[in-house]
């Protein structure tokens, strides 16, 4: 991911394609005339400067009046909420606040496009959310395109328009957040968006006269209509498949249950989790740890031998070998 930000940059060659930024081809532009500016994972704020003149030093090296300099780093900081920083230095300040005045630094250029190199890895949880949030404001007011690299898809989600998901350099799937989420391409999508992940279990694809029906030596489910009769479907007859269903759609309430008499079966509480305003079930099914998400109300315990519910209308399907998507 740092490789294609810093080719993006100017500052590494590609070895093919070509690089556009909108209808503009800048695949032979310099670093500098690419009017790119790049955020780091480490800040890289010059210790021995205060806050202002850290993010005046590329309007010097520009060439800018001190008037001119005065005005858009006063601006800068007041917009990353630093006005009142600009004579202390970086160790005077909070991690979440360095990484504010790296942020004034580039924005004060006003860049055609703004890198950031997982720029939050290295706050704890709770600047980590303040700064996912400062930042999306700042991307709304700037309307300046944001390309921003990390490994947490909480990041990912919350604060992209379009994601890139990358496996082993290579792209699976560009969407957006909602898209993503709902309709992965593939098992290694289905499985990084979302938290806790989607379950994946292997089933028997039966075809019968009346529905489709997922089977292992655990449950037999049948898939509604409007799932069941897909062609594609058909094809995986008599086949294995690769069956998904996210914690949220796995319910142990009796009003789901009773209404869904084709998609439930027994488990085995193996360990709850009170979140506050959900509850975790941990449970296997034909020895593959599962996870539900339910209501913190619930009265499963741990232990107890209860009955769950799938939202067969939730259910994804992957094929087994390439694990592409069969269906959503």
């Amino acid at each position: 991911k740092t490789t294609l930000l810093r080719i993006l940059a100017g500052l590494e060659t590609e070895t093919g394609g070509r690089i556009r930024f909108g209808t503009s081809d800048v695949t032979q532009l310099t670093a500098a005339e690419r009017r790119v500016r790049f955020v780091f994972q480490n800040y890289a704020l010059f210790p021995h400067m205060k806050i202002f003149d850290n993010v005046a030093y590329g309007l010097r090296i520009r060439g800018d009046s001190a008037s001119v300099i005065k005005d858009k780093v006063r601006e800068a900081l007041a917009m990353v909420g630093l006005a009142k920083a600009e004579e202390r230095y970086p160790n005077q300040l909070s991690g979440g606040e360095q990484q504010r005045v790296a942020l004034a630094r580039v924005l004060v250029l006003r860049p055609k496009l703004l890198l950031m190199d997982e720029p939050l890895s290295n706050l704890d949880a709770k600047l980590r959310v303040q700064m996912r949030t400062e930042i999306g404001k700042l991307h709304k007011k700037l309307q300046t395109t944001f390309i921003y690299v990390t490994h947490d898809q909480t990041e990912a989600m919350t604060m992209g328009t379009r994601i890139v998901v990358m496996k082993d350099g290579i792209v699976q799937q560009v969407d957006t957040p909602s898209n993503l989420y709902m309709y992965p391409c593939n098992v290694f999508v289905a499985g990084f968006i979302g938290s806790p992940q989607m379950n994946f279990i292997d089933v028997t694809v039966d075809v019968k006269e009346d529905g489709t029906y997922l089977t292992n030596n655990h449950f037999k489910i049948k898939l509604p209509d409007g799932k069941g009769k897909k062609e594609e479907l058909r094809a995986y007859n008599g086949k294995q498949v690769v069956m998904g269903i996210r914690p949220e759609d796995i319910y142990d309430d009796e009003a789901y249950i009773s209404a869904a008499p084709d998609c439930n079966f027994d488990v085995k509480i193996d360990l709850t989790e009170m979140m506050g305003a959900e509850t975790y079930l941990y449970f296997k099914v034909e020895d593959v740890n599962f996870t539900a998400r339910v209501n913190p109300r619930t009265t499963s315990k741990l232990g107890q031998t209860i009955k769950i519910a799938l939202d067969a209308n939730k259910i994804h399907l992957f094929d087994k070998d390439t694990e592409n998507c069969i269906m959503h």
